[in-house]
């Protein structure tokens, strides 16, 4: 257990800001990621989620990586893996919900990743800044299918950040809502 009690793996976790060019993410480690969000819960068992894999030196890397914002651009592109995430938001091409938590299962299905990453050495780094419309007209996803983030993957270059300020848990329980009178 780690000081605070948590699990290791969860208490050295970070966002790196730099990944390791020359760190590979084979088709098994792949496997063993894809395998881990597979088994995350979902409502009704319903798996709303989907992932699009991008490896350096591959076509679909290439596909995303125009569509990276300056920012993200800097470091993702040196991750070993790209995962465009996607959720089913809608049945088809109708307006009808498929599922109200869908966006809450396929945030399991990627912690579920990232943990799974996390215990093999792995580094990952979730982002929201990419162009999402250019990025879902180069995808084009099924219809009721949405693209909602993506995640970097590989080997972290450097180690963690000296300072790592977390909300305390006192926070995390105080009312974000009006007290009740």
């Amino acid at each position: 257990m780690s000081p605070n009690g948590i699990h290791p793996l969860l208490a050295e976790r970070f966002s790196p800001c730099r990944f390791d060019p020359s760190a590979v993410v084979d088709d098994h480690a792949l496997g063993l990621l894809l395998e881990a969000a597979r088994w995350a819960p979902s409502a009704g068992n319903s798996q709303p989620w989907s992932f699009f894999i991008g490896r350096p030196r591959e076509p679909d890397h290439d596909r995303v990586l125009p569509h990276l914002a300056p920012s993200s651009a800097r470091w993702a592109t040196d991750a070993g893996l790209l995962v465009v995430t996607l959720t089913r938001r809608h049945i088809d091409d109708t307006s009808l919900l498929y599922s109200e938590f869908a966006e809450y299962d396929l945030g399991q299905a990627v912690a579920h990743m990232t943990f799974q990453a996390q215990a093999m050495g792995l580094a990952s780094h979730q982002f929201r800044a990419f162009d999402l419309e250019g990025l879902t007209k180069e995808l084009d996803p099924n219809p009721g299918w949405v693209i909602v983030s993506m995640v970097a993957v590989g080997k972290a270059a450097g180690g963690p950040p000296k300072a790592r300020a977390r909300r305390s848990v006192a926070h995390l329980r105080s009312a974000p809502w009006s007290p009740a009178e």
